[in-house]
Order: structure tokens, then C-alpha cells, then sequence
């Protein structure tokens, strides 16, 4: 598989500065995002020598070297480097633990390892803060962590070569100036690819080398499969409530389900603010949540499931518009995506009032962020999503109203 640019190389840059091997760096994620690909690229590129230990792989010889030479490092060292070939250079080189979930003590032994001080330790996992991944075990103080999302819009331009737009984009939206016609033409049709084809690199990798959505769809179908076995294999007693939902579920019969899923990175949820200001998270309403798939590709492909495979034809009669299909249900989960890739936790407000329907209202999403008209403070964005060209603001003008110097620049 092709190995693209990612955002996310410059933590790991970031980190390798910052830290000068005084802390691990764990790379949390869903499965097949990309995790072990940018840690390899990372140690290619940034150190004498890297070596990767998967312990999806490992056999027991290297699980044992965890128990048995824990407390001597240098023969630790040793049969690791015999056992895998990689020469390993003080302070220059990279060992790997890829899929640590699999062997929580490797984890637990990072805390020792660090200490040591002669190599630099990245960690990657799926599913790294169920129980049954972290019981027993001391989660080390000397870890930072950083989560990698699917690939965003960014991403997904610089795959397919075309950096340039999305350089103009940003520069676009900064000074807010609309892109020429022919531009804002193109910009759309590759955000509908985008949503169609997804953030998950092996989709992306297999749009790039055929342009084939049947083909990225297959992709995407292995990928869902993958995620059901999880759930079979580790959703313990949730697991049904985690693949279903009743008609008159109630959000704290669920609960545990929601956080599960969020808890793999194959979900973000979005939770109601009901007192919006800096520091969100302050009213936010546990008993009120909208949950959207991390990767609109993979919701795509569900909602086009009607038969063990969807052809291109369907794809790209979507793509054109020439069908009709949910087409707000993927343009706010794809904003929900590109939100929580930069960094933003998701919140939205909703207001009901069965006296006075003027009162009701409600915003897709909310995110704080300095506002250039109050000397670049920090306020309140609104963030509503239309997949029509044809739209009111009745909700932004009411939200405006009701919150007014709280809120900072509202967009559709």
C-alpha cells in the first residue's frame, strides 16, 4: 500500500524533539488507519536503524523476553536485535510495539524502558482502554498519546496529487474569498469523491491506483467485517446493544455501547451543550447524544449495503446526482469528521419549547475559536450543515440572539 502524506507525522516530530527519550509516544486509532505505516515511516526516515515488534505476530520466544529478562535489559536487547536482525545504535534508534493491546506487559514495560534510556519507544494499539487490554497491568506515567484519525479532505488532495488546491483552499477560507467557478467546481466534485471513498489509507490507496469505487468499496466492506469481529470478540456482554439499536432505546441503556464504540475510534460522538460558552464541555448533557461514524467512507458503504457488493455505476450516479440519497446524514457526518481530525471535541445545542416554537432551535455543531471582531478572544462558533444549495439561518439568527457577545463567526 502506497504510503501518503500525513498531519500527524509532525507530532511524532514534535514528540522526538520535545521529549528526547524521557517518554514513550502511543499512537491510538482505529484499525486499519494508518497507525503502524506512519510509525515505520517515521523511524525510516528519523533514525539510524527501527525495529517493529507486532505482537499480532510475535511468538512466544519474544513474549517470554518480557518476563524473563525484564530485569536485564542487556540480554533484553540483545535477543531482540538477534531475534529480528535490526543493529540497534544508543539514542538512535526506534523499537516499535505495534498492536500493544495484544500484549498489555509489553506495555507495562515501558515504564522500565524508558527509564533505560537507550532507544526511543513508539507504541500503536486499537482498542487500548477496554478492560481486558489495561486490568492487571501499571498504565506507565512515561507515555504521551495521540489519536490518528482517517485521513482528512486535506489528505485525501495531497493522495491524489493535487496540494495545490488544497492550498488554495485554506488560503480561500482565511481570507474569505470564494474560489474562481471552475476551482469551487472542481474543490466540490473531489469533496464528493471524498465522501464517497472515505479517510481509511487502504480505500484511499486503492482509489488512487484504480479510480474503481466498486473496488475501494470492497475495501471498505473488509474493513467493516474487521470491525464486527472486534466487537464479537471484545464487546463482552454490550455487544449486542453495540450492533443494534431498538426503536424505543433510551440513551442510558446504551450508554455503556456508545463509549465502546467511541472507545475503538470507530465512532465520534457529539454531545449537547446546553449553556454554550468557552469551556464547552462545562453544560455539556450526557443524556442527549449524536453519534457518527469515524469515517464517512465506511458509512457510505453501510448505507449502500443492499447486496454483497455495490458497483461503481451506483457510485458514480451518486457522485454525478443523478440519484437521490441521505445526502444530509453524509455531509453532517463528514463535517463531524473533518472537526474531530483538527482537534475539536463535537458539541451541538439543541433547544426545545412546546409553548413557544420560536424558541426551538438547533445547531449541527459548535466549536470556540478567537473572533477577529473581539480583538481574537475566544467565542462560540455555530456551525450548521446543509446539503442544499437553498437554505435559511433561522436557527444561527435565534442563536445569535439568544447568546449574542458569546458568539463568535457563524458559518453554514
Amino acid at each position: 500500500m502506497e504510503t501518503f502524506e500525513r498531519k500527524a507525522y509532525e507530532k511524532l516530530a514534535s514528540w522526538k524533539d520535545s521529549s528526547q527519550g524521557s517518554t514513550a509516544l502511543l499512537i491510538e486509532g482505529a484499525r486499519r488507519v494508518g497507525k503502524s505505516t506512519i510509525a515505520e515511516e517515521f523511524g525510516r526516515r528519523n533514525y539510524a536503524s527501527y525495529m517493529l515488534v507486532d505482537f499480532s505476530k510475535a511468538p512466544d520466544d519474544v513474549l517470554g523476553y518480557f518476563v524473563d529478562l525484564r530485569n536485564d535489559l542487556d540480554a533484553f536487547f540483545m535477543y531482540l536485535s538477534s531475534f529480528y536482525g535490526v543493529e540497534l545504535h544508543r539514542r538512535d534508534s526506534l523499537i516499535i510495539f505495534d498492536e500493544v493491546q495484544l500484549y498489555p506487559k509489553a506495555r507495562e514495560a515501558i515504564k522500565q524502558l524508558v527509564a533505560d534510556g537507550r532507544y526511543d519507544y513508539i507504541e500503536t494499539g486499537s482498542l487500548v482502554s477496554i478492560r481486558e487490554n489495561v486490568k492487571n497491568i501499571l498504565i506507565p506515567s512515561e507515555e504521551e498519546s495521540i489519536r490518528l484519525n482517517p485521513m482528512d479532505f486535506d489528505e485525501f488532495l495531497w493522495a491524489l496529487g493535487e496540494k495545490p488546491l488544497s492550498t488554495l483552499i485554506a488560503d480561500s477560507f482565511k481570507k474569505r474569498r470564494p474560489l474562481p467557478d471552475s476551482l469551487h467546481r472542481k474543490a466540490m466534485r473531489l469533496f464528493r469523491e471524498y465522501m464517497l471513498v472515505g479517510g481509511m489509507p487502504q480505500a484511499v490507496s486503492k482509489y488512487v491506483e484504480t479510480h474503481d469505487f466498486s473496488k475501494v468499496d470492497n475495501v471498505k466492506r473488509n474493513i467493516l467485517r474487521l470491525y464486527r469481529q472486534d466487537i464479537s470478540k471484545h464487546g463482552g456482554s454490550d455487544r449486542i446493544r453495540i450492533t443494534s439499536l431498538g426503536k424505543e432505546a433510551k440513551t442510558r441503556d446504551y450508554e455503556d455501547a456508545f463509549f465502546w464504540l467511541s472507545d475503538a475510534f470507530i465512532t465520534n460522538d457529539c454531545f449537547n451543550s446546553t449553556d454554550p460558552s468557552v469551556g464547552l464541555s462545562i453544560s455539556e448533557d450526557h443524556s442527549t447524544v449524536k453519534c457518527y461514524a469515524a469515517d464517512t467512507g465506511l458509512l457510505t458503504t453501510l448505507a449502500l449495503a443492499d447486496s454483497e457488493q455495490t458497483g461503481s455505476n451506483l457510485y458514480r450516479d451518486i457522485l454525478l446526482e443523478r440519484i437521490e440519497i441521505n445526502e444530509g446524514m453524509l455531509a453532517e457526518n463528514v463535517v463531524a469528521q473533518l472537526l474531530r481530525a483538527n482537534g475539536h471535541r463535537l458539541f451541538f445545542y439543541s433547544r426545545s419549547d412546546r409553548d413557544d416554537p420560536s424558541n426551538r432551535m438547533e445547531i449541527d455543531f459548535l466549536i470556540v475559536e478567537p473572533y477577529e471582531n473581539a480583538a481574537m478572544k475566544y467565542r462560540v462558533s455555530p456551525i450548521e450543515v446543509k446539503s442544499s444549495k437553498r437554505y435559511r439561518t433561522v436557527s444561527l439568527d435565534k442563536f445569535k440572539a439568544k447568546f449574542d457577545k458569546k458568539v463568535g463567526t457563524r458559518y453554514v
